[in-house]
């Protein structure tokens, strides 16, 4: 058991302080000390969930596998978008050859 004096943070309280350390890209004790909570505790969550997200299990791999969808998302209409955008400047190319012709006679 751990001590009377030991402090006991919510699952959702670790990832909101680990989301903090990562998203404002501050440091570990910054982050720390504006939540009240040991350096050396929020250091471990951090390296806790780092660990947990290279496996790919963990709270975090949640979200980096959301994430990962969202950018696979974003490639796909990115690269249709491409596509669509070479074929305009093909037909554009065409339409230009096409008038310069017209206009030499």
């Amino acid at each position: 058991m751990g001590s009377k004096y030991t402090k006991r943070y919510s699952e959702e309280y670790k990832r909101d302080a680990i989301e903090r350390v990562r998203s404002l890209g501050r440091t570990v004790t910054e982050v720390a000390r504006e939540l009240g909570v040991s350096s050396e505790s929020l250091r471990g969550w951090v390296k806790k969930d780092r660990a947990a997200q290279d496996t790919g299990s963990g709270p975090g791999s949640v979200r980096a596998g959301r994430a990962a969808d969202d950018r696979d998302e974003e490639l796909k209409r990115l690269r249709k978008l491409t596509a669509e955008q070479a074929k305009t400047i093909e037909i554009l190319k065409e339409a230009t050859a096409f008038f310069v012709k017209e206009s030499d006679r």
